[in-house]
Formats: structure tokens, sequence, C-alpha cells
């Protein structure tokens, strides 16, 4: 069940319309780490997940945060689109104020689709997708990806606040970029509860015997490139964080094995092949006659 209370969690005015700087917030509003993905992200990792408790309530409360960071930033959008020019720029004066509004780094969109607001859409106007969100079951998992996802939003907004002067806009983005921090270290210490009560661990998943992968491999560095340099990491020798091993460093691969023969798919699927034409087409006749699949 769902309430929404008409107020915003942090009160930020812009100082200006600004309809450029409206299409650049668009990113971490409508992007694939914008504030509708980790809202959605959380949301659907509450639903899928299998057990009550801390865990749960802890994504459906920040879920519910984010939900009211997307109204924020929508907002912010429509008040910086309220008195911004139709089309004509200072930087693009045409006399197509739609060719105007394209070279000046206005989005058409805002005006002719949204009526001077926002849009489930990044900055380049590409729409919002459910691909973006990570909802596996698996918390681990699950909670590293949140984490990530907190640490590239962060890396936009750090990114939106150097474009700008103008204090509104600046202290809406202080709020979401302390926001962010505290999201961040959450993630992570409870990815390290978690590995510390025994519910998960290294490798995720971690109830997958790991009898069934092809140990030899399991903890070796193999190095594909040309650069030696990342022998000297922590991950080319010594224990892994999952403490199962010990990394080894490989110049290359240790494993090689020869290329299989060409594959001969149904000649009905007309694909070329080391086949001549007309065998393929007697092929694909009889199958058909023979109703074969």
């Amino acid at each position: 069940m769902f309430f929404h209370r008409q107020e915003l969690q942090f009160k930020a005015t812009p100082d200006k319309p600004d309809a450029v700087y409206a299409r650049k917030l668009q990113e971490v509003l409508g992007g694939q780490y914008g504030e509708i993905t980790v809202a959605m992200q959380y949301m659907f990792q509450g639903w899928n997940m299998h057990t009550p408790g801390k865990y749960r309530d802890l994504v459906f409360g920040i879920g519910a945060e984010e939900h009211g960071h997307v109204e924020m930033l929508a907002t912010m959008i429509a008040q910086l689109l309220e008195k911004a020019p139709l089309g004509i720029t200072e930087d693009a004066v045409q006399d197509d104020p739609t060719v105007a509004a394209v070279i000046g780094g206005t989005d058409i969109q805002h005006a002719i689709v949204a009526g001077a607001g926002a849009r489930p859409v990044d900055s380049m106007g590409n729409p919002w997708q459910g691909t973006y969100i990570t909802a596996s079951g698996n918390l681990l998992a699950d909670f590293q990806a949140n984490a990530n996802a907190e640490m590239q939003g962060r890396v936009q907004v750090a990114r939106l606040y150097h474009m700008t002067d103008d204090h509104g806009v600046r202290d809406l983005l202080s709020f979401l970029l302390a926001r962010d921090t505290m999201h961040q270290n959450m993630w992570l210490a409870a990815a390290a509860e978690l590995r510390e009560e025994g519910a998960e661990g290294l490798p995720v998943p971690s109830n997958f015997p790991q009898s069934n992968e092809y140990r030899e491999v399991s903890y070796q560095y193999q190095n594909f490139s040309d650069g030696q340099a990342a022998a000297d990491g922590s991950w080319a020798s010594g224990p892994t964080p999952d403490g199962n091993g010990e990394f080894t460093y490989h110049d290359g691969p240790t494993t090689t094995a020869p290329m299989p023969p060409p594959t001969r798919p149904d000649a009905r699927f007309y694909g070329t092949t080391d086949l001549p034409n007309p065998v393929e087409k007697v092929a694909g006749l009889a199958q058909d006659k023979l109703k074969k699949e």
C-alpha cells in the first residue's frame, strides 16, 4: 500500500530558469544510475526477498526514500523549465526556435511532450528501462550492486555539481550527494553484516558447491594483456577474500583447446555453410515433406 505526502524531503529552489541544465539533470533522474533506477531496484529487491526482518525493511525503507528523490528531481527540472525560453537561446539564435533549441542544448521534448516538465528519460532522451535494475534474490549480490549504483550515481551528481553555479540547484545536489554517501556506506555495511552472520558469503552464490567448478583456475590471475604491472596487485598472490584459496599469477591462459569444426544448422535457417547450395535446398525440402523439426 502506498501513500503520498505532498511535501519534499529538502527545500531547494533554482535562482533562474535553465532549460539546458534541466536536460543535464535528466541523467540522474532517468539514466542507468538515476533515481528511478535505484527506487525501482530497491522495491523489486524487497518484493523478491525470501526472508522477513531487517534486510527487507531496509530495502523497502530506502526504496521509498528514493521515490522521494525522483520527485525532488522532477520538481527541480520543472522549475528550471518554468520560465525558460520556448526555443531560442542566447548562444544559438535562429529563425526556427526548434533549431535554436537543438543547437543550444535543450531537450525539445521537455516542451513538446511534457509541457515544460520532466520525463522518464536520460539526458539524451533515451527512455528509462526496467533492464537497468538488479533484483536477483541473492542479498549479497544485490547489496553489492546497490553500492555500485550509489557510487555511479554519486559520481554523476558530483560532475553535475560543477556544471552549474545556481545556488538552488547546488543545494539540491548537495543534499543528494549526502544521501548517496549514506547509502554507499549503508549497503557496504549490510553486505558485510550478511557475511558476518553467515547468511551469505563469497563466492556468490556461496551455497553452490565449489567442487562443481573447475577448481584449477578458480584463483588464477591470467594476464591477457602485454602490461605486466597487474602482477604487483594483491589479486595476483596471497590469500583470496573468500578464504578458500591462494591467488596465483599466470602470464596468459593456463588452458587451451582446439576450435571445433563449423556448425551446420538446419538448412531452413538459410545460413551459408560449407555444403553446396543445391544440397542444402534438397535437404530443406525433404525436411519440410517429412514435417521434421
